[in-house]
């Protein structure tokens, strides 16, 4: 009598294993674990058990399951790496937990709990030959799938030779579309989470130069604070401080770091102690190009290390925003604009909208919708967006302003929803209210934005902006000089502002120099010369920039433009509209 062969079947084979287990393990190895396990309580084995799979066996960073069902094993992949992408999208890169996915449809040996044979083997190289986050399948996988899938489609890779198989395998990879990911909630969106991807940073541990164990702990500590600061931006990721100081006391290639932590830039640099005085230098390089962007240096009084750290670190995060988006924006411009995703969609309208053109301002809120249509989620670009609807309504650059303005508050309203603790979002709530001359709810909400960011020189200088309005103009000049300083590349508009906040102190010499480094005025530019001018007795000057005035608004008066302003106090109105009728304008 015959002794029955080992029991055959054929199955859909699913192989999966995590990207740089042991990296992760190394840097924070209860972390990584709680986090795991996380992901398979909430997500993995729900998506495994929902598409009728059955785990045949697990690995500290990898599993097996076995599927009766060809499609059942791509849906089930499908969703599991879509949300995987969507949980990663606010962690910084360097402690993603990505998986590789390898499916193929072949004979397996079953013995009691296990399965064996060239079906499961073949499923492990296919997952070996996927991306991270990514799947691969077998070309028997996608002949019995066919286009039966929706949201799902293949790309040929060929032939491939894979280790201990002695055939060729045909290759597929699943393209999985940002356009169709679906959200943890399982409600279809448009959301593509990787279009988000913000300008992400290492700050490498600063090197103390001078052999004193004290500056040890300076250097540490600023560190350290520059981290805990940067991490305040919003569409700046930064890699935490468990992550770069693996690389504390070694000699380190920024590229392999740079790649190692998955950023675009690296923050490096000294400290130094040289008698009575502290040196500080950092200098941000591209990891992509290995090309300094900006390098600054330091150098203190060591009275108080604790007030020099604070000093100097607020000084570092004040500027390295602006120079890391100054790269980035250097980087978009290089790029098709059909191809720019979401963030980059922003950058470009922000830049656009700085320059306070009709036309430009057009142009930016098309990059606005674009943005918002790659991910509706987005509450950055909803804020801009209600930022440069603003504009066009403040300027009379649209056909119904109450239309308009009801479509900030909209914006503004769904930014406000997505994200609380957006600086923007409170900065132009705070501007609104102010157009509404609501000032109580305008400091609420700059008040609100200062707290969240109090580094961002654009929220800095509409709290200049806003003191003047609200009668305490030399408050006012302190705040917006400190915008320019934390910002040296700041837009033309801030001396505007500090022009505005010197007339109000009554300083005309000072108003009429802010007031001249405008390089394009328009006519409320020359109707704050003119009174300026006039308040100094020069009547030529007065008289010059009023009939620029009239040239470039015919129907300008007084009365009509001091309506279109917002100072809280009678004698700031009353100084003004006196400036603007000594100058001879109609009134």
């Amino acid at each position: 009598m015959e002794t029955p062969g080992p029991e055959r079947r054929l199955a859909a084979i699913l192989a999966a294993d995590m990207v740089g287990f042991s990296r992760l393990m190394e840097v924070d190895e209860a972390g990584t674990l709680a986090r795991l396990k996380t992901h398979r309580l909430e997500l993995i084995d729900p998506a495994i058990a929902k598409n009728r799979g059955r785990i045949i066996k697990t690995t500290g960073d990898g599993l097996l399951v076995e599927f009766q069902s060809v499609a059942d094993a791509v849906l089930c992949a499908a969703e599991v790496q879509r949300r995987m992408m969507r949980r990663n999208a606010d962690v910084s890169p360097a402690r993603w937990i990505q998986f590789r996915i390898g499916i193929n449809l072949g004979d397996v040996i079953i013995e009691e709990n296990d399965i064996f044979g060239d079906g499961v083997n073949v499923a492990a190289r296919l997952e070996m030959l996927a991306e991270p986050g990514g799947i691969c399948v077998s070309g028997a996988v996608r002949d019995q799938v066919g286009d039966r899938l929706d949201e799902i489609a293949f790309e040929d890779l060929g032939e491939q030779s894979v280790k201990n198989i002695s055939r060729p395998i045909h290759v597929f990879r699943v393209r999985l579309e940002p356009a169709t990911t679906a959200t943890e909630s399982g409600k279809d969106s448009s959301a593509a989470t990787s279009v988000t991807r913000k300008p992400s940073i290492a700050v490498l541990p600063l090197v103390n130069m001078s052999g004193d164990p004290e500056q040890e702990f300076f250097a540490d500590g600023l560190t350290e604070d520059i981290i805990t600061e940067l991490s305040r931006f919003r569409d700046l990721l930064v890699i935490s401080r468990n992550s770069t100081f693996v690389h504390k006391g070694k000699a380190v290639k920024v590229q392999e770091v740079a790649r190692e932590l998955g950023v675009e830039y690296v923050l490096e640099g000294s400290v130094r102690k040289a008698g009575d005085r502290v040196r500080v230098t950092v200098q941000l390089i591209d990891a992509q190009t290995d090309r300094h962007v900006w390098a600054e240096r330091y150098d203190r009084k060591l009275e108080d290390i604790f007030a020099i750290q604070d000093e100097v670190t607020g000084a570092i995060v004040a500027t390295l925003p602006g120079r890391v988006e100054a790269a980035t924006q250097e980087r978009a411009n290089r790029k098709r604009p059909d191809n720019m995703a979401a963030y980059e969609c922003v950058l470009a309208a922000k830049v656009l909208h700085h320059r306070s053109r009709r036309e430009d301002n057009a142009q930016a809120q098309i990059l606005l919708d674009r943005a918002i249509a790659l991910d509706p989620n987005y509450a950055h670009a909803h804020a801009w967006k209600a930022c440069v609807l603003g504009q066009t309504w403040v300027y009379g650059w649209c056909e119904d302003r109450d239309a308009t303005f009801q479509q900030v508050a909209d914006e503004l309203q769904i930014a406000l929803a997505l994200d609380d603790n957006d600086s923007d979002v409170h900065r132009i709530l705070a501007a609104v209210n102010l157009t509404r001359d609501d000032h109580d709810r305008a400091v609420y909400h700059q008040e609100r934005a200062l707290a969240l960011n109090p580094n961002y020189d654009i929220v800095v200088v509409q709290q200049g902006e806003l003191l003047t309005w609200l009668g305490r103009p030399e408050e006012g000049i302190d705040w917006i000089r400190k915008a320019m300083r934390l910002n040296p590349f700041h837009p033309e508009r801030f001396w505007s502002h500090l022009g505005r906040a010197y007339y109000c102190a009554e300083k005309f010499a000072e108003a009429a120099e802010a007031f001249a480094r405008i390089t394009r005025p328009d006519f409320t530019h020359h109707a704050f010369l003119a009174a300026t001018f006039a308040q100094m007795g020069d009547a030529v000057a007065a008289g010059a920039h009023a009939a620029e005035v009239i040239k470039l608004e015919p129907g300008f008066s007084v009365t009509a433009y001091l309506a279109t302003q917002h100072y809280k106090q009678e004698a700031d109105r009353a100084r003004h509209e006196a400036g603007l009728l000594k100058a001879g304008l109609p009134a």
